[in-house]
């Protein structure tokens, strides 16, 4: 993919980037580096084999899970779209280097994910698998559907009249999404054309669920846990509430404010 483009070449990889969300251009390095405001990578990259296989997963799951999403939500749904980097990235929400991990930007509705995150999920979390990869694809459509509803406005404005509820607020947010990403596995399940599911597969979807929990995180890293601190829920609620969007298929079961 490092090799050089005629102008054919560059209009169908533009035309790609388009139809699926997905910034081929920053993965070509085509041009020398990425068009002022779109979304690239810091310098050029030569994606492996490795990761041209993940981003036909990333956009698998983000096709399948909007799909999901247009016929829960009906009109009030809009589609979100895909940046992926290496390195760091420059987004409407400021810019994030390759150790904020996947993250999903409210002002300009995109989903960013650095190509070393799903290897990391896999030597540094121990969660492996295909299925433990989508789930953390669908939380973060998850964090797109909390905006085109308003409930990322409403838990703002609460977090800004109330700061000492933040971190709190910010934790049930984030099992809302692991819910809504639950919920896309249900459909995903169910539908005849869909994603072809076996427990083990669910079994990675918790797992990863669990070993990106808080708790988890800041034993391995510090030794101690202190869930005052916690931002996005412990293993077990990450995991549960997972399990129950999975389990019903209801995004009204998912209200972790209540």
């Amino acid at each position: 993919m490092g090799a050089p483009l005629g102008i054919g070449g560059l209009l169908l990889v533009l035309l790609l980037s388009w139809v699926t969300g997905v910034d081929f251009m920053s993965l070509i390095g085509a041009g020398g580096g990425p068009p002022s405001g779109s979304v690239g990578t810091t310098g050029t990259v030569n994606a492996s084999p490795e990761e041209e296989r993940l981003i036909d997963m990333v956009d698998n799951v983000v096709e399948d899970a909007e799909t999901t999403w247009r016929k829960l939500l009906g009109e009030r749904y809009q589609g979100t779209s895909v940046g992926v980097f290496r390195d760091g990235v420059q987004s409407a929400c400021g810019y994030a280097s390759s150790a904020s991990g996947p993250f999903y930007c409210p002002a300009d509705r995109k989903i960013y994910l650095d190509v070393s995150f799903f290897e990391e999920l896999h030597r540094r979390f121990r969660a492996p698998g295909d299925f433990a990869q989508a789930y953390v694809v669908a939380h973060e459509v998850g964090h797109h559907v909390q905006t085109v509803t308003g409930i990322e406005q409403q838990v703002r404005q609460r977090q800004a009249a109330n700061a000492g509820a933040r971190n709190e607020l910010s934790v049930r947010m984030e099992l809302q999404a692991d819910c809504f990403a639950g919920v896309w596995g249900h459909h995903a399940g169910a539908s005849s054309g869909g994603v072809d599911l076996d427990e083990g597969d669910i079994d990675e979807a918790l797992t990863a669920a669990a070993a990106i929990g808080d708790d988890r995180i800041q034993r391995q890293t510090t030794g101690r846990v202190n869930p005052e601190s916690f931002t996005h829920g412990s293993a077990e609620q990450r995991a549960t509430w997972f399990r129950r969007g999975f389990q019903t298929g209801d995004p009204k079961q998912c209200d972790t404010f209540q």
